[in-house]
């Protein structure tokens, strides 16, 4: 069941005034054809209303998310932490477009931007470099990795992360969304290599695009949360990075969208069937037989104490990947790692909220934006 939660759940919870919208026309159509006079019709328009009722509801969830994610910040990061935020080296020369985000790829990936092959795996070793049309070459603008989800099986650089990216490329960053090896063809720890391996083409290249090699972030949300967060927590690894182990991989800050950070399920905080997908599909073992690789594929088991900058986002009605694990994840990294550690857990929100440029998630891209500025100007300080 939690697919079909997933779907209707994402689109009540990002679009509500939708669904008030399809009830509404529902009661009208009723009230019209005369079906309201009957007991059957007034118990229509009674389940109609509570629907209406509850759709505004996630309305009023989905505004919150700006308080929400500003107490985080300010939990962690202090009440001045506004103060911190680095100027960029090139900032925006217009106006901010919050405009149809699927279009934003024709304004940020342009010439030979699109398509740059990074490793041997053919389109499944392919990037794409998002950057202002007017940003200098010299620009030595920050840079964020994008890591695409889809449950390790699917997936492509285009599609996700439109909003951040999009955002961030209008700022005067440099973003960099990657395709990676997916399964069943692939198998694990084949697609964290990918990520490491485009993460160390980056830190070569894009100096060549106008971006800072020294500064990069890592995001991703689902499949994406966990790769990124694992690169993160497990950069230099040589067994995660066979032909390139002498390479620094090492980031900034990563920034995980709820992703999914044990594979052992040491606490029971996996959806259920997971560990038999991972088994079937990705690892190709099961734990028993495997569990020390299960062991080193899980962020959880990564933490340390000197991890990079962390900004943890969940859902509380996550279906697919359950808020609890990311919740366990930012506590275990909190005691271990002397950076910060930013958790926010937004009410109502479903698993890829982000897929849609919602209230909520423009109020998570500016956290994440002025969380990433203040990390950018400790950096920038040093």
């Amino acid at each position: 069941m939690q697919v079909p939660s997933f779907v209707f759940g994402l689109l009540d919870s990002e679009l509500p005034l939708g669904r008030v919208a399809t009830q509404a026309a529902i009661v009208g159509l009723a009230a019209r054809s005369g079906l309201l006079g009957n007991k059957s019709g007034k118990a229509l328009a009674a389940v109609n209303m509570a629907t209406i009722a509850g759709a505004l509801h996630l309305r009023y969830l989905g505004s919150q998310a700006g308080d929400v994610l500003e107490a985080a910040l300010i939990e962690e990061l202090g009440t001045g932490y506004r103060d911190r935020i680095a100027p960029l080296p090139s900032p925006a020369q217009a106006v901010r477009r919050r405009g149809p985000m699927p279009l934003a790829h024709r304004r940020y990936v342009v010439g030979d931007s699109r398509n740059i092959s990074y490793g041997d795996a053919g389109k499944r070793n392919l990037l794409d470099i998002w950057r202002r049309p007017d940003l200098p070459i010299d620009a030595r603008a920050p840079v964020l990795v994008q890591v695409h989800g889809g449950a390790w099986t699917w997936g492509d650089k285009r599609g996700q992360a439109t909003p951040l990216m999009s955002t961030l490329a209008e700022h005067g960053w440099v973003c960099v969304s990657i395709t990676y090896r997916l399964s069943p063809r692939a198998t694990w720890p084949e697609h964290i290599v990918d990520v490491l391996r485009a993460i160390a083409w980056t830190k070569a290249n894009i100096e060549r695009y106008g971006g800072d090699p020294r500064f990069l972030a890592v995001t991703g949300g689902s499949a994406g949360g966990h790769l990124s967060a694992l690169a993160a927590l497990a950069a230099n690894d040589p067994a995660f990075q066979p032909g390139f182990e002498d390479t620094d991989t090492s980031v900034q800050a990563a920034v995980p969208f709820y992703g999914s950070y044990d594979w052992l399920n040491r606490n029971l905080t996996n959806q259920e069937g997971l560990g038999d997908f991972l088994a079937k599909r990705i690892v190709k073992q099961t734990i028993v037989d495997a569990r020390d690789l299960y062991d080193r594929a899980s962020p959880l088991s990564r933490v340390r104490a000197d991890a990079p900058p962390f900004f943890v986002i969940h859902g509380t009605c996550d279906s697919l990947l359950h808020v609890e694990q990311a919740r366990e994840f930012a506590e275990s990294l909190r005691k271990a790692s002397s950076s910060p550690v930013v958790y926010a857990e937004l009410p109502g929100a479903q698993h890829a909220f982000d897929s849609f440029a919602s209230p909520r998630t423009l109020a998570t891209v500016d956290a994440v934006e002025r969380f990433l500025g203040v990390v950018y100007g400790e950096y920038r300080n040093r």
